[in-house]
């Protein structure tokens, strides 16, 4: 079995996996400020709480878009399974070409989420990752990477007008019914969530256009892919898991 862990700036998404079996997956905070004890003994529960034996995980595979925390997560790898971890980096075999003007620019999840859409969706293909920021990536027909685009997550957002604002209150991100509110809850609700509907549609679009390609598919993972892809006509597939898989899929490509 290997672990993958997917370190993100506010979560850190973890998984075990026989072959190609998704045995068990996890989320916890991620959390600058913890040792590479409180982390083992996170793991150490989970994988009690799970049924699992520390002792059988033959490999750890990470990727990773908070580097101050890779030196504790690559301790605690040590100290409690007895590996040294793989990092997704520059110089491995992922199976696409990325055309990114400075390819070591791009974050290790872009690559991950990018090797998973192409293998499991095919090409072209168009990725959408509603983590901490929302990150579009585009694969050409032959498996290229052809770049994307970032903007603001749907959690920033919503402190964004918040915080900068007197008078607006704090609100749950769920979306309404209608657009139109008849409340100040519902009308931060509405144009945060419908608004980011719109802009996924807008951009899929457009990033269809550029391509030159009328049949793309279109896959969403993260936080809020279900919730947007419930309501845009442009997202075809959730895969929660993408970019663990992916993860994995690098893993093989390079260690087994």
């Amino acid at each position: 079995m290997i672990l993958i862990m997917d370190i993100g700036n506010t979560n850190i998404k973890t998984a075990v996996f026989e072959g190609r079996e998704l045995v068990k997956s996890w989320r916890i905070s991620t959390n600058p400020s913890y040792t590479s004890d409180e982390y083992g003994i996170l793991m150490t529960n989970m994988f009690r709480q799970a049924g699992l034996m520390m002792g059988a995980i033959s490999g750890i595979m990470i990727s990773s878009v908070v580097p101050s925390i890779n030196f504790t997560i690559e301790h605690m790898c040590h100290d409690y399974f007895s590996l040294v971890p793989y990092f997704v980096g520059p110089g491995l075999k992922t199976g696409i070409n990325i055309l990114y003007e400075n390819p070591k620019e791009l974050g290790s999840d872009r690559i991950c989420n990018a090797v998973a859409a192409y293998s499991l969706y095919g090409s072209p293909c168009i990725f959408i990752d509603f983590g901490t920021a929302t990150s579009f990536g585009a694969i050409s027909g032959n498996g290229n990477f052809l770049g994307g685009c970032i903007l603001t997550g749907v959690r920033l957002a919503r402190e964004a007008v918040v915080t900068g604002t007197s008078k607006l209150p704090h609100f749950e991100l769920n979306l309404p019914d209608k657009v139109i509110g008849r409340s100040t809850i519902t009308n931060l609700q509405s144009g945060l969530l419908y608004g980011y509907v719109g802009q996924v549609n807008y951009l899929v679009s457009r990033m269809k256009q550029e391509m030159g390609e009328s049949r793309v598919a279109v896959v969403a993972t993260g936080g809020f892919a279900g919730q947007i892809a419930g309501q845009s006509e442009a997202i075809e597939h959730v895969d929660a898991l993408l970019t663990l898989k992916g993860i994995r899929m690098i893993y093989e490509k390079n260690y087994q």
